[in-house]
C-alpha cells in the first residue's frame, strides 16, 4: 500500500478527513499556527474560542477572511493580528471554514 492511502486510511479510521488535515497543512504552511491553534491560546486565541464567537453569524466567514487578510487588532485583547500578504483570498476563506468548524 502507497504511505499516503496508508495515512488517509488511518485518519478515516481516528474520524480525521483528510480535507480537514489538508487545511491544517495550509495552515501551517501560512505561518498561521505560529500565534494559534486548535484549542489553546498562543499569541491569538484558539481556534475553537474563534469558533465558539462566531458561532451563528452570517457575516462570520466574509469579516474573518478580511481580518485574515488586512489583520486587526482589539477583538482578542491588545495584541493586533498582522495582515498576511502571503495569503490569496481563496486560502483565507479555506483557512476560516476550517477555523469556524472547530468545536
Amino acid at each position: 500500500m502507497k504511505p499516503m492511502l496508508i495515512i488517509a486510511s488511518a485518519l478515516l479510521a481516528l474520524g480525521v478527513s483528510t480535507q480537514a488535515w489538508a487545511q491544517l497543512d495550509l495552515a501551517k504552511s501560512k505561518n498561521c499556527m505560529a500565534c494559534h491553534a486548535i484549542d489553546k491560546k498562543i499569541v491569538g486565541p484558539a481556534y475553537k474560542d474563534v469558533a465558539k464567537k462566531y458561532a451563528g453569524q452570517k457575516d462570520a466567514e466574509d469579516k474573518l477572511t478580511q481580518k485574515v487578510l488586512k489583520g486587526g487588532s482589539g477583538v482578542w485583547g491588545p495584541v493586533p493580528m498582522p495582515a498576511n500578504s502571503q495569503v490569496t483570498e481563496a486560502e483565507a476563506r479555506t483557512l476560516v471554514k476550517w477555523v469556524l468548524s472547530q468545536k
